[in-house]
């Protein structure tokens, strides 16, 4: 099984230079001048896809065994959560929002 799940945008070359500063130099590949998709895993694929009438109301949420690290890898790049979460099992989670307001939500275990 692979998972693509998508990011609706307005401006495609926003949204990858947006992409880039969060995920860093991972895989990725244009498969058509509409679409651009990041590999964060092994079958587990991040895409922003030009829909204007879309943007802005997408939600996904990745979970990582190292959310300091990704963190601080991000900030390096320029970018910082829009907010953070703790939820009461200890369970973090950091929002990053979009260019176009889609949230992308970043997990991590108890501290």
């Amino acid at each position: 099984m692979d998972l693509f799940a998508r990011l609706a945008v307005t401006d495609l070359p926003r949204a990858i230079a947006w992409g880039e500063k969060l995920f860093g130099a991972v895989e990725s590949f244009a498969p058509n001048d509409t679409e651009h998709v990041w590999t964060l895993g092994e079958h587990v694929h991040l895409y922003a896809e030009l829909l204007p009438q879309h943007a802005g109301h997408c939600a996904v949420t990745l979970f990582l065994d190292d959310l300091e690290g990704f963190l601080a890898a991000a900030a390096d790049r320029g970018l910082r959560p829009d907010s953070q979460e703790v939820y009461e099992n200890g369970v973090r989670k950091v929002i990053f929002l979009d260019p176009d307001g889609n949230e992308v939500g970043i997990g991590g275990a108890p501290a």
